[in-house]
């Protein structure tokens, strides 16, 4: 054995983080997963239109009040589905990043690290 190499230790570091990384990497990916499956309600018109969309912003839905579907009102319907998808996509987009931050505290990692996600 060489002096001054410290055996093993060095490459035992490096495996403990690169298996760190990985069970990491599993656990973004499932989370990725879980935010794909979790649909939030957006709403607007005081429910008149509801808007389902995926915590990762995908519009998967409407439910449009028939009461509102009338030529004479178009643009207010559109404004009002508008406003349901935003209302949808930000309570994805504050989920997700509630889920990520807890993912992150779980691993011991600082509350502001940016992860790709």
């Amino acid at each position: 054995m060489l002096k001054g190499m410290g055996g093993l230790g060095g490459l035992g570091d490096m495996a403990k983080m690169m298996k760190a990384a990985q069970e990491m990497q599993a656990k973004m990916a499932e989370l990725q997963e879980e935010m794909a499956r979790t649909v939030v309600i957006g709403e607007s018109g005081g429910g008149l239109v509801k808007a389902r969309v995926t915590a990762r912003g995908e519009l998967t839905g409407l439910d449009i009040d028939p009461s509102i579907l009338v030529p004479s009102e178009k643009e207010v319907v559109e404004d009002l589905i508008i406003a349901a998808t935003r209302d949808a996509q930000s309570k994805g987009q504050a989920r997700s990043q509630q889920e990520l931050k807890r993912l992150t505290e779980s691993l011991g990692l600082p509350p502001d690290v940016k992860l790709p996600f």
